[in-house]
């Protein structure tokens, strides 16, 4: 049996997307992506739950996150996971998951 793994999600970015540059002309863009799940609680009151989201972009798709994307933005991202795990200063297990990011597109929200 195959596996796959695949992300697809849809929000908000927090902030404009943090560029690094690496020696070997490499670029990394980061960003995180907020998704807003709502729901009715127990005494029927409308309620948000808000989700952040961790993503890096490689590779030539960095240029079009760098110019076209900033805090706010509306976006359609896909991808796969990825976890890394450290170990912190007080030699604890830590880990970190993010969505690798091959497609980001900006989206138009419905009502704009």
């Amino acid at each position: 049996m195959n596996t796959v793994n695949r992300v697809q999600l849809t929000g908000n970015l927090g902030k404009k997307p943090e560029i690094k540059s690496f020696e070997n002309g490499n670029k990394v863009a980061k960003f995180s992506v907020a998704t807003n799940e709502e729901y009715t609680t127990k005494t029927g009151e409308k309620a948000t739950d808000t989700q952040w989201h961790n993503v890096a972009v490689w590779g030539k798709l960095v240029e079009v996150v760098e110019s076209g994307l900033d805090k706010g933005t509306f976006v359609s991202v896909e991808g796969r996971l990825s976890t890394t795990q450290y170990t912190d200063k007080s030699g604890v297990k830590k880990y970190f998951t993010e969505i690798v990011a091959t497609e980001v597109i900006v989206k138009e929200k419905a009502g704009s």
